[in-house]
């Protein structure tokens, strides 16, 4: 049964906005680390989700105070990924929820925000000249390593503050850190590694997607439903934004060969 009613896709728009509001955060994350060092970081949703089981359990059995709980969760996302990069590589009524408003908000406010921060500060235009070209970048004597070691902690910070969004949005269980990581790893990929906008619009497109299959219950029949498989959904969508990114660039190729 495919249900016709708009009424019912309501929360899972709230839910898919503040999910795709996640994966974008995330996803800008990706990107950041990617321009500035050409590291694909694929551990980012796990180490997201690692600091908010510290957050949790600082909340819940221990006498700290929920906002140092919650710094916990970002400052460790930014420690661990900059000690990695430098140490060891290179309903009729919808209810919002605060999260969820945070989780949208925060999503676009970072997006927008590390896009000013490239564009307008001079280690920004840094990390932005390490993506084009890092030899010359290096000759025009900026410290290379220490704008990586900003990026790895960045992006860090960015996965801490994702892996604490996320821990009030859905169950912390495996399945759904790999459902964080390959969809942000998907909205990463659609915006090409380059673009923040379009990794924020392919992060929220990615969410809504994800979430409105949840209401289709028995559709196109009782045997084979697309809500049971949700949950791939985001896996499809990254492999459909790898062939297409791959095909561009064999099409680039053979274009400038002619």
């Amino acid at each position: 049964m495919f249900p016709t009613d708009f009424e019912l896709y309501k929360p899972f728009f709230v839910t898919g906005l503040a999910l795709g509001g996640v994966y974008a955060l995330s996803g800008v994350g990706i990107v950041v680390l990617y321009r500035a060092t050409g590291v694909l970081n694929l551990a980012f949703g796990a180490i997201g989700a690692m600091g908010a089981l510290i957050s949790w359990t600082l909340v819940n059995h221990t006498s700290f105070p929920d906002w140092a709980s919650y710094l916990t969760c970002i400052v460790f996302g930014g420690l661990v990924t900059f000690a990695y990069g430098v140490i060891f590589g290179p309903a009729l009524a919808v209810d919002v929820t605060q999260t969820q408003i945070i989780a949208l908000a925060f999503g676009v406010a970072v997006t927008f925000g590390v896009g000013a921060f490239l564009r307008f500060t001079k280690l920004g235009t840094a990390m932005r000249a390490l993506a084009d070209d890092r030899e010359i970048t290096s000759t025009l004597g900026v410290p290379v390593r220490r704008v990586e070691a900003a990026a790895w902690l960045g992006s860090g910070l960015i996965g801490g503050a994702a892996g604490l969004l996320l821990s009030d949005l859905v169950s912390l269980d495996p399945n759904n850190l790999n459902v964080v990581v390959i969809s942000s790893l998907a909205a990463a990929l659609i915006a090409r590694l380059r673009s923040l906008v379009a990794t924020l619009l392919a992060g929220l497109a990615i969410g809504l997607f994800s979430a409105l299959l949840t209401p289709i219950l028995f559709w196109p029949n009782a045997s084979f439903p697309l809500s049971k498989y949700q949950y791939a959904s985001p896996f499809v969508i990254a492999i459909v934004a790898l062939l297409v990114f791959a095909r561009r660039r064999v099409v680039t190729v053979a274009r400038t060969e002619a």
